[in-house]
């Protein structure tokens, strides 16, 4: 059985751009592409703390060291510069394959420099 695992994801990035006339997509700098391990084309899902819409694109490249994050074409109308989002990418896996999977975490700062990285989710308490 394959179950569908984070892979990575970029926490709290902040939109840059919305460009409706683009065609659709979601460009985002290439060094944070690089910490996190997202590839050019790869399906993402973004997760708006702003409004709370969720939504599924494509990642692009953008330049290395702009801080870019821009959402492109139809996914203009679900996030604004200033937000803040969670960019993911899933893993189909294999579930004998399980056991030491972690993902891969970036953090990034108002300006989109990534703050810290780390592998495990930190637990929630109450």
């Amino acid at each position: 059985m394959y179950l569908t695992m984070l892979k990575c994801k970029l926490h709290q990035a902040r939109v840059t751009h919305a460009e409706l006339e683009y065609e659709g997509s979601c460009a985002i700098d290439a060094d944070l592409l690089a910490a996190a391990g997202i590839h050019d084309y790869q399906q993402i899902h973004i997760y708006n703390m702003a409004n709370g819409e969720r939504f599924a694109t494509y990642a692009i490249r953008a330049e290395s060291g702009s801080r870019i994050i821009s959402m492109n074409g139809a996914a203009a109308h679900k996030a604004k510069p200033g937000d803040r989002v969670i960019i993911c990418c899933y893993a189909l896996m294999p579930e004998a394959d399980l056991e030491g999977h972690q993902p891969v975490l970036v953090y990034c700062d108002e300006q989109n420099r990534i703050s810290h990285t780390r592998n495990p989710i930190p637990r929630q308490v109450a």
